[in-house]
């Protein structure tokens, strides 16, 4: 059986499974509902790096692959691309495992997103050094 396996120098951030709920009119799942995903993964890596608060600044890159379906077992994998004065820069790479029956491990999407510490004023704050 095919298993879900971290791409290069990338961790695992979040794994979900959509439903129902989540199909647009062609049964597929939202693009919207993907990204949502995509930004939360991207969000939990730069606010451990952070040490604290975070808030999307940035999509640099999104790049869909092939469609997402009801029941894949979706994996979000990150990795820190960049590291600024206040700014984190975060790949997220998603990986969907389907059919159990006979199990097909694919890359659905692929996106960069920048996201900037911030204090508990919702200003910006540096990122700590280590």
């Amino acid at each position: 059986m095919q298993s879900i396996t971290a791409p290069a120098d990338h961790e695992l951030a979040l794994r979900v499974v959509p439903m129902p709920a989540d199909v647009n009119a062609n049964g597929d799942i939202f693009g919207g509902w993907v990204m949502a995903q995509v930004d939360i993964a991207g969000g939990i890596t730069a606010a451990r790096r952070a040490h604290g608060r975070v808030a999307t600044v940035a999509v640099n890159a999104f790049q869909f692959k092939q469609p997402v379906s009801i029941g894949d077992v979706v994996a979000f994998y990150t990795r820190i691309e960049r590291v600024g004065r206040t700014s984190i820069t975060v790949h997220v790479e998603v990986i969907a495992e389907r059919n159990p029956s006979a199990p097909v491990v694919v890359r659905v999407t692929e996106a960069t997103l920048t996201y900037v510490a911030i204090d508990r004023d919702g200003g910006k704050r540096e990122v700590p050094n280590s």
